[in-house]
Parts: structure tokens; C-alpha cells; sequence
């Protein structure tokens, strides 16, 4: 009787966790879920391969990314770590150039993060996508700390 109670306790539990695996990933499709305070999530990882449209490698990590979705502009940030190949591969996906004329990065509408240094950032070379309008997505790679960044807004 006690093995009897314990198999339907453990399949309760199993249920459980998938019920909660489900509504999880229903919910993440209606709102998307962006992990600021902790690398490397699951949701970080695929928000990374929605942005920048690219699976996350190996040397991909410490991931990073936040939302301000809220209003009628959006604006949103990622910092991860990659090789040198990876950085190329994003440049050379999205046929980014650098930036040659005087851009403004939007330095004002980027929130303050630990992972997110605007002096560094600054002194890094600007890739930007052909934006058109008033959608901008730019790109950032240190190559001495391995150190990639991302930004995407609209006005």
C-alpha cells in the first residue's frame, strides 16, 4: 500500500512539472519573459536567438538581456560573451558596417545595468544595422574581454 502511494505521489509530482513546463512556455510566447539579474536563463538564451538570430554557440555566455516594452516605444538589451568567430558571424549575418558618421548611440534611453558599462560601450566600435525610420539596432564588440552588446529601439 505504501509503494502504491509513493508511484502516485511521484506521478502527481511528474504532472505537475509538466503542467508548470507547459504554462511556462504558453506564457513566454504571449509575454516574453527577459532575465536581467541572472545569466544565462533559459528565456535569456532564446531571447538571444530571436534578437540576433543566431544560435547561441558554445562560447556564447553569460547572457544577459532586458525589456522596456512598456508605452509606445520599446527598447531592449543584451551583453553576453563570445568569441571573436561568433561576433563575426552576427556582423557578418546581419551585414553590419560600422558607423562611420557622427551616430547617437542612445546612451539616454538604455537602463543601467551591472553588465551593461555606457563609458566602455562608448569607446567600443558601433555596428549598426540599415536602419530605416525610427527602428535603430546596434552592436558592440570588445575583442580584448570577449565582451559583445546589443541594442534595439524604436522611437
Amino acid at each position: 500500500m505504501v509503494a502504491g502511494l509513493l508511484v502516485s505521489c511521484q506521478k502527481i509530482n511528474h504532472t505537475r512539472q509538466r503542467w508548470k513546463e507547459k504554462t511556462t512556455r504558453v506564457i513566454d510566447q504571449v509575454a516574453p519573459r527577459f532575465d536581467a539579474y541572472q545569466p544565462d536563463t533559459p528565456f535569456n538564451r532564446e531571447r538571444f536567438k530571436e534578437f540576433l538570430q543566431v544560435e547561441p554557440t558554445e562560447d556564447v555566455r553569460h547572457i544577459y538581456c532586458f525589456s522596456d516594452a512598456i508605452g509606445i516605444d520599446a527598447d531592449y538589451q543584451f551583453a553576453f560573451q563570445c568569441q571573436p568567430s561568433t561576433a563575426r558571424r552576427i556582423i557578418e549575418k546581419h551585414q553590419l558596417s560600422v558607423s562611420e558618421a557622427a551616430v547617437d548611440p542612445a546612451f539616454g534611453l538604455q537602463s543601467d545595468f551591472d553588465w551593461w558599462d555606457k563609458k566602455k560601450i562608448a569607446a567600443l566600435k558601433l555596428y549598426s544595422w540599415n536602419n530605416e525610420g525610427q527602428y535603430f539596432k546596434y552592436f558592440w564588440y570588445d575583442e580584448t574581454a570577449q565582451q559583445a552588446y546589443y541594442f534595439e529601439f524604436d522611437m
